[in-house]
């Protein structure tokens, strides 16, 4: 089995555990749960560094038995009678750790980069790690790595394996595969002193010369390499197959959706064919009893495209239906002759789990404050705070001028080419987002979300207690965490209403550096219109939201808000026509609605209907390049304030439901029945499938007309990021019984444990489009490393969990949290 390995120094203050731990590996339990392993590794280097103190790795075990690297067959599976699956790993990654540096004459530092941010440690010949921190007094060492690769020749050949049986008189002899397919993909980086390496996950299929027998035991056992034989008995209502597909955090026994998928993508043996009207069973976890039977039937085709490019499967993918079934209880969704999924549940709370998991994940990415018990068992040291010498720097750049913003300035050059020696001692709060330490005005995105879920749903969303730091307060726990990123602006906010873009490094974070160890200059951003209407915007409905609950922060956020829309008007009323660009007219429309909303104020009304788009019929909520109106809209369509538009409100209702009639067709037509806010938009880098984001338009119209094909077609959009998808991956940290270990979370891989719950990933992304294709991790690595080549997978199951593979690990408050909290809360209130 592959671990994940944790390092810790009895010299630091990060230990938990000390002392020399033996190679037998005891397991015990702790701050990190169950399933942790000790794990010691000493070089004599190493030794001196840290002066000759004992040094323990822990070691994360992610399978049933350990392994020391070397190839080890970790599952083995049916995919059909007649053709076997088997997962071998390879390779044990051993995550470097930080130590105190004890400079020594002989050593010699290197550039590490051609800026001089890092270098790196070399003694007596041997490079040990890069050196850390404002005065580099402290060693990240290298990651070690352990174990051989797979032999691909070996593993291709279908002399390589045996099959067995005493039981199946047709295999008491030895027989072998007459194929044998595979798909190879990387599972986790070390970055050695050598270079990188990987351990990697390799999927053969063994086509075998007649089918497996029900109820028969077989004995796979191999040739050439040490491996050990597998002992199975053949059984498709209970064993596990990765063909077989389901939502992971389960249905609720009312849901209109409930649904499996079957499909297999064999690597170089392609789309494997099944054929509708396969039988198969929901069978109860408990007593082992099929309660449910049903008939596969073809959801969509090889191929046929899914969207105006392609096909993302590349393989026929079957949809297992059994929406009329209404028990509760636990179950595993099992297909005759292949096998059975995870089990998951069927009750009326499911929706609440995902929901607090993905907004407490928000609190875990909280900077300013300390991370830890009472409120979670991952803990981080307080990061970016004034109290701990954190210096924030004011620069004159503004981030609406950036390519951070809507325009084309490098950032980092401008805020370090505009710093200032002014400090601002209240820059601290907001939220951290994926393997940067930015805090923009886009996050404010997840405010807006959370409060519009205590806008609709105020009793249910009262009720909901996150154990956040605010718990025990008078407000709602969903309203607390919406305040969070509105407060650190609010601090920001100059005396003449004006709101900075927020707050960036000088350039990405140092390896090995964590946030709370940040050594790059900090600055903020000098006001923008951009920034300042958004912020005007939120804060006015964070008022309104807070009048029946808090007169006093009620009062003092519409203050700030008018504040800041008078400072944004004052400056577009002089801006040339260049700088009124769309995206600020948007913000500035979105702001004059939310402040007649609040205040009643008339002008502001004129102002909103000045710079609406929906003047018009057949309207749409968004032109690319020419506005994006979306939350106005829904806002508008759900005023009754005296003075409303007719006209306008019903041109703005219209665009909302052609476009969840859009999006909700779409559904429809993909065979994992995921959906795109944009069908036209291509799977990208930010536009994925791994947050369910995509149906929040779906759940607006839902709301404004209570038609249940908008909640069913809600209801498929969430499948796939749930675990019903080729990976039968969450994409979610802490969701399910497969998720993502190795997020874009610097802090995580430097403390080395389990991701913090509730992070939803960007996910997979489409390998054949050029942009992609020569994307640098697609180049340098995954070329190297994938089989069959990257740009030949399917999208659906492309997904590499290595955190230096951004475009799919890495995450936003605003693009994948946030909206996954919205659409998880909005389904967990609803009967």
């Amino acid at each position: 089995m592959q671990y994940m390995i944790a390092v810790f120094s009895v010299l630091t203050p990060l230990m938990i555990w000390s002392g020399v731990v033996g190679t037998a590996a005891p397991q015990f339990s702790g701050a990190f749960g169950d399933g942790w392993f000790a794990h010691s590794i000493e070089t004599p280097a190493l030794k001196e560094i840290t002066q000759g103190r004992s040094l323990t790795f822990i070691a994360y075990e992610s399978g049933s038995q350990a392994n020391d690297g070397e190839p080890t067959v970790t599952q083995v599976y049916p995919v059909r009678s007649d053709i076997l699956a088997l997962e071998i790993e390879t390779g044990k990654v051993i995550l470097g750790k930080q130590v105190p540096y004890k400079p020594a004459s002989v050593d010699l530092i290197q550039p590490a980069d051609d800026r001089g941010d890092r270098v790196v440690l070399q003694r007596n010949r041997q490079r040990l790690g890069h050196l850390i921190g404002a005065n580099r007094d402290i060693l990240y060492t290298f990651d070690q790595f352990e174990g051989s690769n797979l032999d691909p020749e070996w593993a291709d050949r279908p002399g390589s394996y045996r099959l067995t049986s005493k039981t199946d008189a047709e295999f008491r002899s030895a027989q072998q595969p007459r194929q044998v397919f595979r798909k190879s993909k990387p599972t986790n980086i070390a970055i050695t002193a050598q270079g990188k390496r990987w351990s990697m996950r390799h999927t053969l299929y063994l086509k075998l010369p007649r089918p497996l027998k029900v109820g028969e035991t077989y004995e796979l056992s191999f040739k050439g390499q040490p491996l050990e034989s597998v002992t199975f008995t053949y059984n498709p209502q209970r064993q596990r197959s990765e063909a077989v597909h389901v939502s992971q955090i389960g249905f609720r026994p009312g849901d209109s959706v409930k649904v499996g998928f079957l499909s297999t993508w064999m690597g170089n043996g392609g789309g494997l064919d099944y054929r509708d009207g396969i039988p198969f069973w929901l069978i109860n976890d408990r007593n082992n009893k099929v309660v449910y039977e049903g008939r596969s039937r073809l959801s969509v085709a090889a191929e046929t495209p899914e969207d105006p490019y392609r096909n993302y499967n590349l393989t026929d993918v079957y949809a297992l239906d059994f929406h009329d079934f209404k028990g509760k209880g636990r179950y595993r969704l099992c297909v005759e002759s292949v096998g059975c999924s995870f089990s998951f549940p069927i009750q009326n709370s499911v929706w609440q789990l995902p929901f607090e998991t993905a907004v407490r994940g928000l609190y875990h990415q909280r900077s300013g404050i300390k991370i830890g018990p009472p409120y979670t068992n991952y803990q981080r040291p307080r990061a970016f705070n004034p109290r701990d010498g954190m210096r924030v720097y004011q620069s004159q750049a503004k981030l609406v001028d950036t390519n951070m913003g809507i325009g084309d300035q490098d950032v980092f050059d401008a805020l370090v080419a505009g710093v200032s020696r002014q400090t601002l001692p209240d820059a601290w709060g907001g939220y951290f987002d994926a393997g940067d330490w930015d805090r923009r005005i886009q996050h404010l995105a997840v405010a807006r979300s959370l409060l519009e879920l205590a806008e609709l749903f105020p009793e249910k969303m009262a009720a909901i207690n996150l154990n956040i730091p605010e718990s025990n307060n008078r407000l709602p726990d969903i309203v607390d965490e919406a305040l969070w990123p509105i407060d650190l602006f609010q601090r920001l906010q100059k005396p003449g209403g004006g709101i900075p873009g927020g707050i960036e490094s000088a350039a990405h974070p140092k390896l090995g550096e964590a946030s709370w160890q940040e050594s790059l200059q900090v600055m903020a951003y000098a006001p923008d219109m951009w920034s300042t209407y958004q912020y005007a915007a939120t804060a006015a409905q964070a008022a309104s939201v807070l009048q029946n609950l808090n007169a006093k922060k009620a009062d003092a956020y519409q203050e700030s808000a008018l504040r800041a829309m008078f400072y944004a008007e004052r400056q577009y009323s002089g801006a040339p026509k260049k700088e009124q660009l769309f995206q600020v007219s948007d913000a500035r429309n979105l702001a004059a609605l939310e402040l007649w909303r609040l205040t009643g104020q008339n002008r502001w009304h004129r102002l909103f209907l000045e710079t609406t788009a929906f003047t018009t019929e057949d309207q749409r909520l968004a032109r690319w390049g020419k506005f994006n109106q979306t939350d106005a809209a829904f806002l508008y369509a759900r005023l009754n304030q005296e003075g409303v538009d007719p006209i306008v409100q019903a041109n703005a209702r219209q665009a909302l439901l052609q476009q969840a009639n859009r999006i909700g067709e779409l559904t429809t037509q993909t065979g994992f029945q995921w959906a795109k806010e944009d069908p036209r938009a291509p799977v990208g880098w930010g536009i994925s499938l791994g947050s369910p984001g995509e149906a929040i338009t779906l759940l607006r119209a839902h709301y404004l007309e209570q038609d249940s094909c908008y909640f069913e077609a809600a209801l498929r959009a969430t499948q796939f990021p749930l675990g019903a998808n080729p990976d039968n991956l969450v994409y979610t940290t802490g969701l399910g019984k497969r998720n993502p270990q190795n997020p874009l979370i610097p802090d995580q891989r430097i403390l080395g444990v389990k991701p913090p719950p509730g992070i939803t990933l960007y996910g997979p992304i489409d390998l054949s489009r050029p942009s992609y294709t020569n994307y640098w991790f697609t180049k340098r690595v995954l070329k190297g490393h994938m089989f069959p080549e990257p740009a030949a997978w399917p999208t659906a199951e492309v997904y590499v969990d290595v955190h230096l593979n951004v475009a799919m690990t890495e995450f936003t408050v605003f693009q994948s949290m946030g909206p996954a909290a919205y659409v998880w809360g909005y389904l967990a209130t609803q009967n």
